[in-house]
């Protein structure tokens, strides 16, 4: 999708963002924990999710997804405890693709209106609607109450005799029990039996998975051949396509503006290339966000399958955290934008997200403002998306023992649970910052800053890019491996971009080639005035190839110095 506007994405975990309850205990059930609401995004919560300079906001966990909660009096089967991980159960489990999950919904009868409210709201307050689209696994009991007149359920006309068959919508183990080393038996719903036992969603394709395999799901059969390596076989064309671009079509005619495709690359990529462009015929403006670790696979998935864009996590993401923690070189980044730089457009650049830790975590940085110069980078390196989770912008820790989750620095996907910093800024429903301490205040006035600027400066969102750092390594004006800098540029107006890693200010020169000069049309100046769009203080740079830019960085921070050129 062309756009000249910088994608923001806010992902947002919506059974965790409106949760008033601070009682909350280890594993509790949405009774003694309580739940968030789609009515928690009120048109105030998402004003200020837009104040802070997104565009985007990524509703995390709408989709009904296997939990251990009882909705059995509106007519949504009861899930088996042993195949749930936590009390509220993984998004990523789903059990219905055309429901949405009733711990959501204020009133559960009426949740598909509460959704449709959800997304005229979320447009009314000028922000677009991501959801999830979770295409490798389903939960192990799915079962679709709410799918449309005339659509078959998953599973419904499959032969499970044959552990493949190019039609089924599932494999399987035929004449043998799920097993393995996890406990089946529930006092109250006795055992859970599979028979035949289903491939785990981990692409495991025996009947025992373990604990720390995705047990609690079932892998979907796209017509590639596990079982005997017989590769794909895509025509005719597999009935689990035909079921997933149903499904696509049901929520794009709801009005959502994208589907973040989770795990996309276990999912063939030919089923990408056939169902997007189909998608995209009849709905032009929706975006298709891959989750993809593998970077041999970037081109594939870009070019053939047609996705808008990727996932920048083994590159980006991984050398920013490296650096962020003391233990990687700035000059890791030049790397990694060299590794993409034929699709750098197509990446989406994050800090954190649900499956990673949080910044402000003991496992990463502790102190939320260590990040800020990699936030900066993510942020304004290129044109490309940046995406950041729901509290990054407050130093949210992540280090609650919710239950099933434990205290891992990250924030619990399978409980129910109150986000500490997001109760407060939500302050009874008035969403102001009045009960965030002064630390919070300012990291997320740095936050809005940057955003803003990603927003309101066309070097940033449209901009060409010139790398300084071949110039400025092995010298003593600067320390490669904790410093960095770059140029972005559009029109006349540059913007010369430093950031400090290090725990203490640093005078630095910045040296700019000629290169540059010529590269980017710009004519030295001995004294150019520009402004750090900051901190909004002015300053006087000698922009020549023949001098270096001196200026002091603060620590964790950077400036980003405004100028014209004639």
């Amino acid at each position: 999708m062309e756009t000249t506007k910088k994608i923001i994405i806010y992902q947002v975990f919506t059974r965790l963002f409106g949760n008033q309850n601070k009682t909350c205990q280890p594993d509790g059930s949405i009774e003694v924990n309580g739940c968030g609401k789609m009515k928690d995004f009120t048109k105030q919560a998402l004003h200020e999710i837009k104040k802070l300079g997104a565009t985007h906001i990524w509703y995390t966990g709408l989709l009904a997804h296997a939990s251990q909660t009882d909705y059995t009096a509106y007519g949504i089967p009861k899930n088996h405890p042993s195949i749930v991980k936590g009390k509220a159960g993984s998004p990523y489990a789903i059990r219905d693709y055309y429901d949405v999950d009733p711990d959501l919904a204020e009133h559960v009868d009426k949740r598909m209106e509460e959704f449709d409210d959800l997304v005229k709201r979320t447009h009314e307050c000028g922000l677009k609607m991501i959801i999830d689209f979770v295409p490798n696994h389903v939960a192990r009991q799915y079962h679709s109450i709410a799918k449309p007149q005339g659509v078959k359920d998953l599973g419904e006309e499959d032969d499970c005799t044959q552990a493949f068959n190019p039609q089924n919508n599932f494999y399987y183990i035929p004449d043998q029990k799920l097993g393995g080393e996890i406990d089946f038996y529930n006092p109250e719903m006795g055992t859970y039996e599979e028979m035949p036992a289903k491939a785990t969603g981990n692409d495991r394709f025996d009947p025992w998975p373990n604990r720390n395999d995705w047990y609690e799901t079932v892998k979907l059969n796209y017509g590639v051949d596990y079982i005997n390596h017989t590769g794909g076989h895509f025509d005719p064309i597999p009935n689990t396509w035909l079921k997933m671009e149903q499904i696509l079509n049901y929520w794009a005619e709801k009005g959502i503006d994208g589907f973040r495709c989770d795990m996309a690359e276990m999912v063939p990529c030919e089923f990408w290339g056939w169902v997007i462009p189909r998608i995209k015929a009849t709905y032009p403006h929706i975006i298709f966000i891959a989750e993809v670790y593998n970077p041999n696979e970037y081109r594939n998935y870009i070019y053939n399958g047609h996705f808008d864009y990727l996932y920048d996590k083994v590159g980006l993401y991984d050398t920013l955290r490296n650096i962020t923690c003391g233990y990687g070189s700035a000059t890791g980044i030049t790397h990694c934008w060299q590794n993409v730089d034929d699709i750098q457009d197509h990446m989406l650049n994050f800090l954190e997200n649900h499956d990673e830790q949080r910044i402000a975590s003991g496992f990463f940085a502790q102190d939320p403002f260590k990040a800020i110069p990699a936030f900066i980078v993510s942020a304004c390196l290129r044109k490309n998306p940046v995406m950041l989770y729901f509290g990054q912008e407050l130093g949210e820790k992540g280090m609650d023992s919710e239950g099933f989750s434990g205290r891992d620095g990250r924030t619990t996907i399978f409980d129910y649970w109150c986000v500490d910093s997001i109760f407060r800024w939500n302050n009874h429903g008035r969403w102001n910052t009045h009960l965030l301490n002064d630390r919070e205040k300012e990291l997320r006035h740095i936050y809005e800053t940057i955003l803003h600027i990603c927003q309101t400066e066309p070097a940033i969102s449209d901009g060409d890019f010139f790398d300084l750092m071949y110039v400025n390594l092995n010298g003593w004006q600067m320390n490669e491996h904790k410093q960095y800098a770059f140029l972005r540029k559009f029109a006349n107006e540059v913007l010369l971009i430093m950031v400090n890693f290090g725990d203490a200010a640093a005078q630095i020169g910045v040296n700019i080639p000629s290169h540059a000069f010529d590269y980017l049309k710009m004519t030295p100046a001995p004294k150019c005035k520009c402004k750090d769009l900051l901190s909004g203080k002015q300053e006087t740079i000698c922009l020549s190839p023949d001098s270096p830019v001196c200026t002091e960085l603060p620590a964790f921070g950077g400036k980003i110095l405004k100028f014209k050129i004639k």
